[in-house]
């Protein structure tokens, strides 16, 4: 006689019945949470962070490389190694230099004339 069949029918069952004691209705929010939903509701809207325009990598008068993100915010971050943190600079205005203390990059374009402290501007190519 063949138990197999009769044994997966069975364990099929039982677990039916657990499932069927289970609770079908919606759990009821508990309404002490109202003081949160309502700081929730009265909140400022989020603000998203710029966005990547473009990424460069320029190769500069002097050897050096400098890796450039510019941003939707007339921004870009500078940095002279690859993934190191790097420094964030503003154009006042567009079609303006991007500048920081100490620094000065000219434009989001494939060759740029760019300055940081301690050395001179100097021409550098994408």
């Amino acid at each position: 006689m063949n138990t197999a069949p009769t044994r997966l029918a069975g364990a099929a069952l039982a677990s039916l019945l657990a499932l069927s004691a289970c609770n079908q209705e919606p759990e009821a929010l508990n309404g002490s949470d109202d003081s949160a939903n309502a700081a929730l509701a009265n909140a400022a809207p989020l603000e998203m962070p710029p966005m990547i325009q473009a990424s460069r990598i320029y190769r500069c008068k002097d050897n050096s490389l400098i890796y450039t993100d510019f941003f939707t915010d007339n921004s870009v971050r500078v940095r002279t190694e690859r993934g190191v943190g790097g420094t964030r600079l503003n154009a006042p205005g567009p079609d303006q230099p991007y500048v920081a203390e100490g620094y000065s990059l000219s434009a989001n374009a494939d060759v740029i004339s760019y300055a940081a402290p301690g050395k001179g501007a100097q021409s550098c190519k994408a």
